[in-house]
């Protein structure tokens, strides 16, 4: 089951932020760079700010108990990671921004419950087509991605800290 991250529930989704990034990138990143970005991407006053911004939502996963086990986030026009002037142009384009499930729910389906939920509310707000950055090295976030028909347009850098990463950008059309 989804349901929207209401303002007041910000620190519960910085924890979770927190942790999944740690869970998922941890073992690839030095602790320095790890805590600089905790400091500057995913500080209260920034998840505050992405809460509050039209053209962005946020959703928790959670389990047959209620129990939080992961997060959704998209993004569309202007909220978009990519600018909409690029030389990809994201007009009309639909991000899927972060979408993270706690370790230990991995593989019962929570992600792809996302992920649907996501395609769903990209076709139904007539999005032309949904994309997203996957990091290079994501082989199995790849491979769930590419099963959906997925294609990889382009790529870019992305940091944490002084680390620096390259995602692929991949898409699909949704007509």
């Amino acid at each position: 089951m989804l349901v929207k991250v209401k303002e007041k529930q910000v620190e519960v989704l910085r924890e979770l932020e927190v942790q999944t990034y740690q869970e998922t990138f941890g073992p690839y990143i030095k602790v320095e760079d790890m805590q600089d970005y905790f400091t500057h991407e995913l500080s209260l006053e920034q998840i505050q700010k992405d809460l509050v911004q039209v053209e962005s939502e946020t959703y928790f996963a959670l389990d047959e108990k209620e129990k939080i086990v992961g997060f959704l986030k998209f993004n569309w026009g202007q909220a978009q990671t990519e600018p909409v002037e690029s030389e990809h142009s994201m007009e009309n384009a639909f991000e899927v921004h972060r979408i993270y499930v706690l370790k230990p729910y991995q593989g019962q389906g929570f992600g792809k419950e996302m992920f649907n939920f996501a395609m769903q509310e990209a076709t139904k707000r007539k999005f032309s087509w949904i994309w997203l950055g996957v990091w290079e090295k994501n082989f199995k976030a790849q491979n769930f991605y590419f099963k959906y028909g997925f294609e990889r347009f382009s790529e870019h850098e992305y940091a944490t800290g002084e680390t620096v990463d390259i995602d692929w950008l991949i898409r699909k059309e949704l007509n």
